[in-house]
């Protein structure tokens, strides 16, 4: 047995109480899934917002003993939730690379693609082709927020324009961008090992040398185009930021917003920039945004 999982319903304990006597138990990962498919909107900034019922998921390696471990939860939790939780082994995947066993070519307006590294090229010959090995940064297309920015790239005339992709994850839109014409892209995110996920992104589809990375402590230039696909609480955070980065008569695309706060994100960004469309798809939208020239 390489790993086993340990869940159990999380009931009327505190989520972080469950969590720390699991990890004093030696869990390597823990998790919290809906057992009901209820919805739970954007949680505010340190906070952790739980479905009705919840589904407690901890995962160990061979170095614990199985029996030892639920003792130990029952301990610190209550003998009742060692009663009512289930073990099970876990077979060493990879599995960051799991889900992508079933993805498959998608296509983007009409002619840009998204395909797996090792996926057939499409039979268009003007297809536009971006080849993506993720990793574990976020952004293959597969997402609703990810598609509606990849269709409103496609939808514009990008050559020889430059790019701002805040909160890049793995370089998808970046590097469509480029693919698209594009004459550079400055990628930014907290996160390093998106930036690492980016810059291989671009190095294979051949585009490394007009694609630039950095950390959002970076300072941001000033572009033609500015996306972020990120969550509506922080483009409004970022507006004076990503106003300021997008050039007069600019495009900013605006993504990762559930349709719901679409209104209070266009608000935010009324005051320097008209509205051109808002597209919607799985109650996500994407806000496409047009800089007015400055007076």
């Amino acid at each position: 047995m390489p790993f086993f999982e340990i869940e159990f319903p999380l009931a009327g304990l505190e989520a972080d109480a469950a969590e720390a006597a699991l990890a004093d138990a030696g869990a390597c990962a823990v998790t919290f899934e809906d057992m009901r498919d209820d919805a739970v909107l954007e949680p505010l900034p340190g906070e952790m917002r739980l479905w009705r019922e919840t589904l407690v998921r901890a995962m160990f390696d061979d170095a614990h003993d199985p029996a030892r471990c639920l003792n130990l939860i029952g301990t610190s939790l209550g003998a009742e939730i060692a009663a009512a939780a289930r073990v099970r082994a876990v077979p060493e995947r990879v599995w960051e690379r799991v889900w992508m066993q079933d993805w498959k070519p998608l296509r983007f307006g009409p002619r840009l693609w998204v395909c797996p590294t090792d996926a057939a090229a499409p039979a268009d010959p003007d297809a536009v082709v971006v080849r993506l090995d993720p990793g574990l940064a976020f952004g293959t297309g597969t997402h609703a927020t990810t598609a509606l920015c990849l269709e409103a790239l496609a939808s514009l005339d990008l050559r020889g324009r430059s790019v701002i992709d805040y909160g890049c994850g793995s370089g998808i839109l970046a590097i469509a961008a480029l693919k698209l014409g594009a004459a550079a892209a400055f990628c930014v995110d907290l996160d390093p090992q998106a930036l690492t996920a980016s810059r291989r992104n671009a190095l294979q589809n051949g585009v490394a040398e007009r694609l630039v990375t950095a950390g959002t402590e970076a300072g941001l230039g000033a572009a033609d185009c500015v996306v972020a696909n990120i969550l509506a609480g922080t483009l409004i955070a970022l507006n004076p930021a990503l106003s300021a980065a997008c050039k007069p008569g600019g495009d900013l695309l605006l993504s990762g917003i559930l349709v719901a706060q679409e209104e209070s994100v266009v608000a935010a960004y009324r005051r320097r920039f008209d509205i051109v469309s808002v597209t919607r798809r799985d109650g996500w939208c994407c806000i496409h945004a047009r800089s007015r020239p400055l007076d």
